[in-house]
C-alpha cells in the first residue's frame, strides 16, 4: 500500500468524525430547549417522585403488568388482523434457483432473448457498471398479446441473474380502504431492497401493471363521475404515486439502524441505492401513465410478439418433446397449421402448449400412450371451433350442405396457393355461431402482402358454394346469404376502395370503410359486374374439376367432416381420374373421326334440386369454357372493415 493511501485514510476518518460532531452540535443548537426541558423532567422524577413511591407487592405488580400486556396484545391483534387481511397483495417470493426455468427454456423469440440477456448482464455486474459511471436499469416493460410468455421471460431473467424474484398481481394492490395500496407497495419495495442488499439484486414482476398504472387523466375523469365514494374506499391514484416514488426513489437510507444513527447525528455517509429491477407486463401499454414510461422508471421496453414462421418450430418441438408422440409428426406441417386464421399471426407459445396438451388428452382417452398428428389436428379444431354439435340431418339437408361446402373447399384448393382448406364439416361447432356447416381455410405462412388477383380469387371462393349448388343440384339455398354478403363487400372494396377497377378513387378516404358502399357513390352496376364475372369464372372452375367436387361432397355425406390431408387425398385421386377421362375422350375423337367432344357429367339426385333420398343420376353438366383454368394460384385477402374469420358457411 502506498504512502499516499496510508495518509489518506486517517484524513478521511478525521473528516468523518468532524462532520459527525458538526451534525451533533447543530442538533443541540437547534433543539436545546427540548433537551433542557427533558433534563429538568428527568431530574424532578428522580429527586421528588421516585423517593415517595413505595414498592408494590409482587401480586399487585403481576396483576398490573398482566392487564397492561393483555390490553396491548388485544390492540395489536386487531391491527395485525386488519393489516394481514387487507394489506396483503397477491404476492409470491421465489428465491434464486427455485423457478427452474432459464434462457434455455425460452424459445421462439431470439431478439427478445438477446435483450433479456443484456438485462441479466447488468444485474450481475451492477457494481462494475456503476464504477464506470452507468446507472442500473430500474424498470423493464414487457408488452404484447396474451400468451406470448411475458411472465415466463421475467422468471428466466430472475433465474439467470441469481436474484430473488417477486411475482405480484398488480390488481391485488387495489385495496378496499384508501392508503392500503400505498402501504402494500412500500412494504414490497422495502423487502426487495433488503433482499437486494443480501443477494446483490432483486426482481419485482408486476403482471397486468395497467391495473394500477393507468393514466391519471382517465382516473380523474372516473372520480368526477363516480363521486366521493372512491376517495373513501380505496379510490384515487395513491398506489400509482407510491409506485412512481419507489421506482425512482430519493437517496434515503432504508436500514433502520442507520436511520437512528442519522437522527442523532452519529452516522454520515453517502446513501447507496439498492439494485431493484421492476418488470411490468401489460397487453395495453398505451393506457399507462406517462410518468411510468419516462426514462428513469421503465428504462427499457420490449414488445413480445408471437413467434414468426422461422422460429415457431422451436416452440412446437420444445412442447412436443414433453409428451410421448409418434416420430413421424412433421414439425414443418405443424408450423404451417399453427397460424390463427382470424388474425393471420402465428400461435402464441401458450396456445401451442395448450393444443399439444389437449392432443395428449385425446390420445389418453382413446386408449393410446402416444400423440399422433391426427390428435393434434383434432385438438386444434376444438381449440378454434369448439366442440362438435352432431345432429340428425335429413338426406336432403345432408346432400345440400355437402355440395355447398365442397364448392368452397375445391375453389380454395385450386385458387389459393398460399392457403389450403384445413377443415370442412356439415355439422355446427359450438364456437362458430350461425353456421350449419363451414369450410375453414388456413394460411401456409404468415401473409403480409395482397394483390388484385388475391381479392378476385377470394370473391370466387365466396361464390363457389352458390355456383356448386347451381351446377350439381340445380337449386339455390338461403344458406349462401353470408357468402353473398361477404362477396358483395369485397367487390365493393375492389371497385370503390382499393383502386382496382380502372379508377384510383377510394371512398374510404372520404367517409371511412365502415359505411355501406351505396352511400359512397359506388355504382351497383360495377359491383354487380365484378360479382357476375367471378361467379362465371368459379363456375367454370368447378365444372372443370367436377370429379373433385363430387368426391369431396360424397365423402362429406359419408363422414360428416374432412381435414386437410383427407381433402388433398380425395382431390389428387379425382385429378387422376380427370386425366384418364380427358385421355379417353381424345381417343374417342380420333376413333370416331370427328371433333365432337362429349360433355362432362355430374351427380345430382332424381329431381335435380337435391331433394331426392334415392341414388343420384348422371346428367349433362355445363361444358367448360376456360377462364378459370388459366387462373394463377391466388391468395385470400382481409376485407376492408372486416376482421371476422372468413368461415364459408352453408345451410
Amino acid at each position: 500500500m502506498s504512502e499516499e493511501t496510508l495518509k489518506k485514510k486517517p484524513q478521511d476518518l478525521d473528516r468523518s468524525i468532524d462532520t459527525g460532531m458538526d451534525q451533533f452540535g447543530r442538533f443541540i443548537k437547534r433543539r436545546w430547549f427540548w433537551v433542557l426541558l427533558a433534563g429538568l423532567l428527568i431530574w424532578y422524577v428522580f429527586t421528588s417522585v421516585v423517593p415517595q413511591l413505595s414498592p408494590p407487592s409482587p401480586t399487585s405488580l403481576f396483576f398490573y403488568v398482566f392487564q397492561l400486556l393483555f390490553a396491548v396484545i388485544f390492540i395489536m391483534i386487531q391491527f395485525v388482523a386488519l393489516f394481514w387481511f387487507l394489506g396483503r397483495p397477491r404476492l409470491y417470493w421465489v428465491m434464486p434457483g427455485e423457478t427452474g426455468v432459464g434462457f434455455d427454456d425460452y424459445k421462439g423469440n431470439p431478439e427478445v432473448l438477446e435483450s433479456a440477456r443484456r438485462i441479466v448482464e447488468l444485474l450481475r455486474g451492477v457494481k462494475e457498471f456503476q464504477e464506470m459511471g452507468g446507472q442500473p436499469v430500474r424498470g423493464l416493460l414487457l408488452s404484447g398479446p396474451p400468451g406470448t410468455g411475458k411472465s415466463y421471460l421475467a422468471q428466466c431473467i430472475s433465474t439467470e441473474a441469481g436474484v430473488p424474484f417477486a411475482y405480484a398481481s398488480a390488481a391485488s394492490f387495489k385495496a378496499m380502504f384508501v392508503g392500503m395500496d400505498v402501504l402494500m407497495i412500500k412494504r414490497l419495495y422495502n423487502k426487495a431492497r433488503r433482499l437486494a442488499r443480501e443477494y446483490g439484486g432483486c426482481v419485482i414482476f408486476m403482471d397486468e401493471i395497467d391495473a394500477i398504472g393507468a393514466s391519471r387523466a382517465n382516473s380523474r375523469t372516473n372520480m368526477g363521475i363516480g363521486g366521493g365514494a372512491f376517495g373513501m374506499f380505496g379510490g384515487g391514484t395513491g398506489g400509482l404515486n407510491e409506485l412512481l416514488m419507489q421506482m425512482d426513489p430519493p437517496n434515503v437510507e432504508t436500514g433502520w439502524f442507520k436511520k437512528v444513527l442519522r437522527v442523532i447525528g452519529l452516522y454520515h455517509s453517502r446513501v447507496q441505492t439498492q439494485p431493484v429491477l421492476t418488470i411490468g407486463a401489460t397487453n395495453i401499454p398505451e393506457t399507462l401513465d406517462a410518468a411510468l414510461l419516462r426514462p428513469g422508471r421503465f428504462d427499457r421496453k420490449i414488445h413480445v410478439a408471437p413467434p414468426t414462421d422461422r422460429h415457431r418450430g422451436e416452440v412446437i418441438e420444445y412442447y412436443l418433446d414433453k409428451v410421448k408422440h409418434q416420430p413421424n409428426i412433421s414439425i414443418s406441417a405443424l408450423v404451417a397449421r399453427f397460424i390463427d386464421p382470424n388474425t393471420g399471426q402465428g400461435y402464441t407459445p401458450v396456445a401451442i402448449k395448450h393444443v399439444i396438451n389437449e392432443a395428449a388428452i385425446i390420445a389418453h382417452f382413446d386408449g393410446r400412450d402416444s400423440v399422433s398428428y391426427k390428435d393434434i389436428v383434432e385438438a386444434q379444431n376444438v381449440h378454434e371451433f369448439g366442440l362438435r354439435q352432431l345432429g340428425e340431418l335429413t338426406p336432403v339437408d345432408r346432400r345440400r350442405l355437402a355440395y355447398h361446402e365442397a364448392g368452397h373447399a375445391i375453389a380454395q384448393y385450386y385458387l389459393m396457393e398460399r392457403e389450403f382448406p384445413a377443415y370442412v364439416t356439415i355439422h355446427p361447432r359450438s364456437d362458430v355461431e350461425g353456421a350449419a356447416g363451414f369450410m375453414q381455410p388456413r394460411p401456409k405462412e404468415t401473409i403480409r402482402t395482397k394483390s388484385k388477383e388475391d381479392l378476385l380469387a377470394d370473391i370466387q371462393v365466396m361464390l363457389a358454394a352458390r355456383a356448386c349448388e347451381s351446377l350439381f343440384l340445380d337449386v339455390e339455398q338461403m344458406g349462401a346469404v353470408a357468402d353473398l354478403a361477404m362477396a358483395t363487400q369485397a367487390a365493393a372494396g375492389y371497385v370503390g376502395a382499393y383502386g382496382m377497377d380502372g379508377t384510383l378513387y377510394s371512398y374510404v378516404s372520404m367517409t371511412g370503410a365502415g359505411i355501406a358502399f351505396e352511400r359512397n357513390n359506388v355504382p351497383k352496376e360495377r359491383v354487380e359486374a365484378v360479382l357476375n364475372s367471378q361467379f362465371k369464372a368459379v363456375k367454370n372452375l368447378l365444372q372443370e374439376h367436377r370429379e373433385a367436387v363430387i368426391g369431396v361432397a360424397e365423402a362429406l355425406i359419408e363422414r360428416d367432416e374432412l381435414v386437410a390431408e383427407e381433402i388433398e387425398e380425395i382431390v389428387k385421386e379425382a385429378d387422376a381420374r380427370r386425366v384418364n377421362r380427358l385421355v379417353l375422350e381424345d381417343f374417342k375423337v380420333l376413333a370416331n373421326g370427328n371433333g365432337h367432344r362429349t360433355n362432362g357429367h355430374a351427380l345430382v339426385d332424381d329431381s335435380t334440386n337435391g331433394n331426392s333420398n334415392g341414388s343420384p343420376k348422371i346428367v349433362d353438366a355445363l361444358p367448360p369454357t376456360g377462364g378459370a383454368s388459366n387462373m394463377t394460384s391466388l391468395n385470400s385477402v382481409e376485407l376492408f372493415n372486416n376482421d371476422d374469420p372468413q368461415f364459408f358457411m352453408g345451410g
